[in-house]
């Protein structure tokens, strides 16, 4: 099947776009054809060689579409269905799976991006976290799709692969934020602006929106957002622990990626706090903590790979938190292009004019 898709042939270069063959789907995989899928600072750090990304390959890893094409071995898809393709799948059949851990599912972790389909030139092509969703066409496994209803639209759904849900599980299943609690979120890009949003679903007290850019802490204020800090400006451990009396915040959510951004996540938290760490800059950085505070300070610091959520349990909770409205989407979505249009996409990001770009082949 000949699809059409932006394909990074070489790293901080323009897109090729055009034809690329698809590989024949294999009984456990489905074809879905896209509708719309979020630009994520996760793919500009693809395109710039700081995700051990192999060109030629597909960015893009969650999106929303329609089925076309069902493997012999897939049940409980048909043709025609609507799904939202997420990015981590869930097997069910490793360790990690079977103890509740599919955010570290072998199937995405111990693997390779998948070749997908090749290029007129005969070059592989691969699928940016098994998805590869900046295509008019996905090859994707049956374990990381699933149903999505009609009430939401395709520029909202596709936020729910990636954002969301990890977002909700870094503020709910790892922070474990309750009611009244102090919550800093360094970092109000896509991802901290949902984690403010969560952060106010669990009746935090005080909800700090930590960053450099004007527009986002009016955004996270709009939000739910208490209190902001100019981390420009200002020392935003001092400011933090200035807000909290002296001691710091209950739970720290790091949504921003450098490392020093997660040294003062971890810096800021109070002693016996909870720091959750969800940015990554690229994929070599290492981040330098004082002893103390991974010690005697007593300080939780815990990894977020997509919230640590299942997948297939979770997914349907965010739909009805995005249907009731409890959830908003409406600052998130800045623009949304053409596939043509994937280099003006990147460069805005990598720019912050937009929070959210989504694309719509």
């Amino acid at each position: 099947m000949q699809t059409r898709a932006a394909v990074l042939t070489q790293f901080e270069s323009d897109f090729y776009v055009g034809p690329m063959q698809l590989a024949d789907p294999d009984p456990g995989q489905l074809v879905v054809r896209t509708t719309a899928a979020p630009f994520c600072s996760t793919d500009w750090m693809g395109w710039r060689a700081m995700r051990r990304k192999q060109p030629p390959v597909v960015l893009g890893h969650t999106a929303v579409g329609v089925v076309e094409h069902v493997g012999s071995a897939v049940t409980g898809f048909a043709p025609g269905d609507r799904v939202v393709v997420a990015g981590t799948p869930e097997c069910g059949e490793c360790f990690y799976c079977g103890i509740g851990r599919p955010d570290q599912c072998s199937v995405l972790m111990d693997g390779s991006d998948p070749v997908v389909a090749t290029l007129p030139d005969g070059r592989d092509v691969r699928a940016a976290g098994r998805v590869g969703a900046y295509a008019e066409r996905m090859l994707v496994q049956a374990i990381q799709v699933h149903h999505l209803p009609d009430s939401l639209p395709d520029d909202v759904a596709c936020l729910l692969g990636c954002g969301v849900s990890t977002a909700i599980g870094a503020v709910f299943t790892i922070g474990e934020v309750q009611p009244g609690q102090s919550v800093a979120v360094v970092g109000l890009g896509h991802l901290g602006l949902w984690a403010v949003q969560a952060a106010r679903l669990a009746g935090a007290g005080r909800i700090i929106g930590i960053d450099g850019h004007p527009r986002r802490r009016e955004l996270a204020v709009s939000m739910g957002a208490t209190d902001t800090v100019d981390s420009g400006s200002t020392d935003p451990v001092t400011a933090v622990q200035q807000l909290t009396e002296g001691r710091g915040a209950d739970v720290v959510i790091e949504a921003a990626g450098p490392a020093i951004a997660t040294r003062q996540a971890v810096m800021m938290a109070r002693r016996a706090g909870t720091i959750v760490l969800a940015g990554v800059a690229h994929s070599a950085t290492e981040v330098d903590l004082p002893q103390l505070q991974l010690t005697v300070h007593g300080k939780r610091i815990l990894g977020c790979q997509n919230g640590q959520i299942s997948p297939h349990a979770d997914m349907p909770r965010f739909i009805a938190l995005l249907e009731s409205g409890e959830l908003d989407p409406s600052p998130f979505v800045t623009r949304t292009y053409a596939l043509d249009e994937i280099d003006t996409v990147v460069r805005r990001s990598l720019a912050l004019d937009d929070i959210t770009g989504v694309l719509t082949p």
